[in-house]
């Protein structure tokens, strides 16, 4: 099941808060016992992050 309540969708274009880095969302799922977005990244397909890693590209 997923949910709608993300911030982000597949496709959105984002900066990885740490790095900076632009990177594309390839696609999200909701963790249920974490109550958490998880993504994976176009540039980072072996990696996830957590929408709270984000920030919205300006």
């Amino acid at each position: 099941m997923k949910y709608s309540n993300n911030q982000f969708s597949a496709g959105d274009v984002v900066n990885i808060q740490k790095t900076g880095e632009s990177v594309t969302i390839k696609d999200w799922k909701y963790i249920k016992n974490m109550k958490r977005y998880s993504y994976i990244v176009n540039e980072h397909p072996n990696t996830f992050f957590f929408e709270e890693e984000f920030e919205k590209k300006k």
